[in-house]
């Protein structure tokens, strides 16, 4: 009898990891079909799954200076700038010239 029911436990016990796992992995797809519908690709495509991921109900409020992170990096982007080029643009980007 304690057989089955430590059998019958952990059975319910795997069912509700399967469960959480389940959620994590809906919650992934629905952050990188947000990411899909946004255009986004390589570090901004990274940063948005890291913030949608780890965001309660998906993106998260970012504070003035992440938003001027966030745009100045796509500037830096679109200009395909990378390495020490990248590099100088930010830092001119975010501190205003």
């Amino acid at each position: 009898m304690k057989k089955i029911l430590v059998t019958v436990g952990l059975t319910l016990l795997t069912a509700g990891s399967a469960l959480a796992v389940t959620a994590q992995q809906q919650k992934m797809k629905d952050c990188n079909v947000q990411a899909t519908q946004k255009g986004l690709k390589g570090d901004e495509r990274q940063k948005f799954m890291s913030a949608c991921l780890s965001a309660e109900g998906g993106e998260k409020a970012l504070n003035p200076q992440q938003e001027k992170m966030k745009a100045c990096n796509a500037q830096a982007s679109q200009k395909e700038l990378k390495g020490d080029e990248r590099k100088t643009f930010m830092s001119q980007c975010l501190s205003g010239e």
